[in-house]
């Protein structure tokens, strides 16, 4: 997974390279490493690097395989393709409007999906992991649609036409609250589907600031001063609710 995740990193350099030089208001989190735009290193060592990963990555699946059975290939093999078909070609789903699900898929369910199946052959407890990832997979989706505002000028020019270049930023900005808002109220939900008490409880705590971020999403993603601030707490949001799922989960018997 870690040779996937840091594929599709280098991978996006390359393939988004005229978007990431057309932009002219990158943040921390958006718009890029800003490595090859600036000039640091040939752009063949990003494409290189995205290559010997991946190879990396089917190597140790391949590993895992003969290890274990066709579903676990089943899973990896849709991994790599998602994560790959972010932004090269011929999928190039970042342009396509279709990179936020792609990446809440691939990072929110597939993933810790691999990972149960590998764990818990015999499927038990599925039901409560889907309880668990709902929220986790609606935060990812919610994340990418904000670290895109930074980038919406950029992308536009470039024929990148994520949702936010697609929507436009007012209904970009409501579908992001509407996202975040979600999230949080399929916890009570989750919790009468099988979800414990506990892990519910605990995956609510980052529910103040997500409300004062969907308070704030309309006025900053047309602020140009506070997108280092919106994509910063986008990213804390998926992070913080994850954390807590886990160590409820880890402490829950």
């Amino acid at each position: 997974m870690t040779a996937f995740q840091l594929m599709t990193h280098y991978a996006n350099d390359y393939f988004d390279l005229d978007a990431d030089r057309a932009n002219q208001t990158p943040t921390k989190w958006s718009g890029g490493s800003r490595v090859l735009p600036g000039g640091e290193l040939p752009v063949k060592v990003a494409l290189i690097a995205a290559l010997v990963l991946a190879a990396i990555g089917c190597a140790v699946s391949a590993l895992l395989v003969a290890k274990t059975d066709a579903r676990i290939a089943a899973i990896l093999a849709s991994i790599l393709v998602l994560a790959w078909g972010y932004s090269a070609p011929p999928l190039r789903l970042c342009a396509r409007g279709l990179g936020e699900l792609d990446t809440a898929v691939v990072v929110t369910v597939l993933v810790p999906w691999l990972g149960f199946v590998l764990q818990a052959p015999d499927y038990a407890g599925a039901s409560v992991l889907g309880c668990a990832i709902v929220p986790l997979a609606l935060l990812q989706f919610a994340m990418l649609i904000a670290i895109e505002f930074p980038d919406a000028a950029g992308d536009e020019a470039t024929g990148k036409r994520t949702l936010v270049v697609r929507l436009g930023a007012p209904r970009a900005a409501q579908l992001y609250a509407a996202v975040v808002v979600l999230a949080y109220v399929w916890l009570p939900l989750a919790w009468t589907l099988g979800l414990p008490a506990r892990v519910a409880v605990a995956a609510a705590l980052p529910a103040p600031i997500a409300a004062w971020r969907v308070a704030r999403i309309g006025r900053d993603s047309s602020d140009r001063s506070a997108h280092e601030r919106m994509t910063f707490f986008a990213v804390f949001l998926l992070v913080a609710t994850s954390l807590c799922e886990l160590i409820a989960t880890r402490t829950y018997r």
